[in-house]
């Protein structure tokens, strides 16, 4: 991203970690106030009100389809990350060392005469293979070989902890077999979806031209595909659906699912994975009910077709520039970018895909700050104590299923920054060999998942990587986890107030703690397992508590007609509204949350509501927010800002919301539920 606006994401990211940690005594205005925009009503909409001037002016980069924090704060970090790719790939390195394979990879990638030259030779042999199938079990041999390149078209299959045991890894088998973002994306006729669907048969159209198909030939391809994915669609359970826990596990028996479905061949495919199994948990059986029936009912020389479409799709962003190009095209309806991104920064995600975490090491030594892990450690405690008091506040929850709601709260695991143990890489990386390094790298990360088959898990193990802006709550090892990448301005400072950093980081963390209590989360007990650990009568109340903030949310514009969908984000504004809350509660426990200085001109309250506006400062292309809207659990940073706080007492209090304004709800429709 080369612009102004790049330089002064990438002077907050610097600003917030190293520049303030060098030098505590420089001064730094940490309320963005540059941004406020006095002619809209803090009670009409908070978030342009605090934002709107910056929202007016910002830029989004031609090869962005966003801008701002959140996860667009990850632009400016792999900034950092090519910082670090770029000495390391200049500098001889010993053999098997991690800057040695991060910086061969990343030098193999950037090798574009070398790939280009190369055109689709490397996946010759693969699609040779496909070719070479002659019948169903053939055919679901090869699909199964590609599960261990970490290639998955017809099953999709992960190996983690059994949602009633958790104390032991099991391998759960998920709807898949799509395309396009989501199931919906089939049976929707307006010109947006349209407009995707069709630049998707124009994409597998392209794949199979520049093989060698014809344009006639490889449009009647494209079309077979799409005509097998849309059937495949009609068995997926939408994204609400797949919320209810419970009705996405069944165990079953191996020998009754080969019974029951032959034609995919249980035994063998688990055989072949090394997968000694008599039993399994198939997420949404319905899809392969209807799976089973079409690998009949499908002429096997359309399935062919489908698998070297869907191995093509999978590679075709490490082969030569026309398949790039390819993927870019239908890439760039779905998010609005008009531009692909420079190749370094191509690579980044690419070693911080498949090598991130020895790239995460790296990272960590270069550009975080020690002291910050100890300090989100102590407001993780704070929020914890905070959280325990509402706990025990709560009037619709009785005492029995209030002693099992802190007993979890405080059984949960705190990772803060980058992981304890680090995840090793046992692969060769050749400096020369592009896309063999991405093969190795991807059955080494399936090796790697099918090895915890029966084992305990890995409470060590991290699910992202330590570079990357985000935070997350995971309800099977009831654990929460901050990255250091979101351990910086304008989430958190070592040497910001107490207001800044509790409206900021704090509110995410008291969002990951309410993530154990949402309408997922709460379907787990303290040591992971699904379990019901309520009274009926509490869980009743908490549903109906729920349902209102459905209601709600379901008001929301976005874009024109489009809507938030509550029932898709309820867990994700459940955590939002409860970790205001908690967030505030800990704020007031320190002293600064006691005073009543004002900082910047402003209160420690209203600092503490700005900084919550600011952490979700974001603008994206309305492509990007088309397809968000439809796919992502969260809701827009718009309403992330604006739906808690209409629920929040102190907004009214600290800036004067009066009836009248946009905004406003009485004390009445105020929803709390933490």
């Amino acid at each position: 991203m080369r612009n102004v606006l790049f330089a002064s994401l990438m002077l907050l990211v610097s600003c917030g970690q190293q520049n303030s940690s060098e030098n505590p005594e420089a001064k730094k205005q940490f309320v963005s106030v540059d941004g406020i925009d006095s002619s809209i009503k803090p009670g009409d909409n908070f978030f342009m009100h605090v934002n709107g001037l910056w929202y007016d002016s910002a830029l989004i980069a031609d090869d962005q389809s966003g801008v701002g924090s959140y996860s667009f704060l990850n632009i400016p970090q792999k900034q950092l990350l090519e910082n670090i790719l770029e000495e390391v790939s200049a500098t001889e390195n010993p053999a098997g060392s991690i800057e040695q394979k991060v910086g061969d990879f990343y030098a193999s990638g950037m090798d574009i005469a070398a790939i280009d030259q190369r055109g689709f030779e490397p996946i010759k042999p693969i699609l040779a293979e496909i070719e070479a199938t002659n019948d169903l079990n053939s055919l679901m041999s090869f699909i199964t070989d590609e599960i261990k390149s970490n290639n998955q078209s017809l099953i999709s299959l992960g190996i983690s902890p059994d949602a009633e045991n958790s104390s032991i890894n099991i391998a759960h088998f998920s709807q898949t077999g799509l395309g396009l973002p989501d199931r919906d994306y089939y049976f929707k006729t307006d010109s947006s979806t349209l407009a995707i669907q069709k630049a998707y048969v124009d994409y597998l159209s392209t794949l199979f031209q520049l093989t060698g198909s014809d344009k006639s030939e490889a449009k009647s391809s494209a079309e077979k595909i799409y005509s097998i994915e849309k059937k495949l669609a009609e068995s997926h359970k939408t994204r609400i659906e797949r919320r209810v826990v419970k009705e996405n596990y069944h165990k079953m028996a191996v020998a009754e699912l080969n019974q029951k479905q032959p034609n995919i061949g249980w035994p063998s495919m688990l055989d072949q994975l090394g997968l000694d199994a008599d039993s399994v948990d198939v997420r949404q059986p319905a899809y392969y009910e209807s799976l089973n029936k079409m690998l009949k009912s499908v002429p096997l020389s359309d399935w062919k077709i489908y698998v070297k479409a869907h191995t093509l799709a999978s590679y075709a962003e490490v082969l030569s520039k026309p398949f790039e190009d390819a993927s870019f095209a239908y890439e760039k309806v779905i998010s609005g970018q008009s531009t692909q991104l420079t190749r370094p920064q191509q690579m980044v995600q690419k070693v911080d895909r498949q090598l991130g975490y020895a790239l995460g090491q790296l990272y960590v030594k270069q550009y975080f700050n020690e002291d910050a892990k100890k300090r989100v450690l102590d407001l993780v405690n704070n929020l914890q104590k905070a959280f325990e008091n509402r706990i025990n506040q709560l009037d619709w929850m009785s005492d029995s299923t209030k002693t099992q709601a802190k007993e979890k709260l405080y059984a949960i695991t705190k990772k803060i920054g980058y992981p304890d143990e680090w995840r090793e890489y046992d692969v060769t990386i050749d400096r020369n060999k592009y896309f063999e390094n991405v093969l190795a790298l991807r059955q080494d990360q399936s090796r790697y998942e099918l090895d915890k088959f029966g084992k305990a898990p890995n409470k060590l193990e991290w699910g992202t990587t330590p570079s990357t802006v985000t935070a997350y709550y995971n309800p099977s090892l009831n654990e929460i986890v901050f990255p250091a990448g979101i351990l910086q301005y304008p989430y958190f400072d070592l040497y910001a107030d107490d207001a800044i950093n509790y409206g900021g980081i704090g509110m995410v963390i008291g969002h990951e703690l309410t993530h154990a209590f949402d309408d997922q989360g709460a379907q787990y007990d303290k040591d992971g397992n699904v379990k019901n650990w309520w009274t009926d009568a509490d869980y009743e109340k908490f549903k109906g508590k729920t349902q209102q903030l459905i209601e709600r949310y379901d008001t929301f514009t976005v874009l024109d007609s489009v809507h938030v969908k509550g029932a898709m984000t309820i867990g994700e504004n459940t955590a939002d509204n409860g970790g205001i809350y908690i967030a505030y509660d800990a704020f007031k426990m320190t002293e600064q949350g006691q005073d009543t200085t004002r900082i910047d001109g402003f209160t420690p309250d209203q600092r503490f509501c700005l900084s919550i506006a600011r952490i979700w400062r974001v603008k994206t292309r309305d492509e990007f927010m088309r397809t968000y809207v439809n796919t992502n659990s969260h809701s827009p940073a718009v309403w992330r800002v604006n739906g808690p706080l209409m629920n929040f007492d102190p907004f009214y209090a600290s800036f004067a919301i009066q009836p009248g304004d946009k905004n406003y709800k009485s004390a009445e429709e105020r929803i709390r539920i933490w």
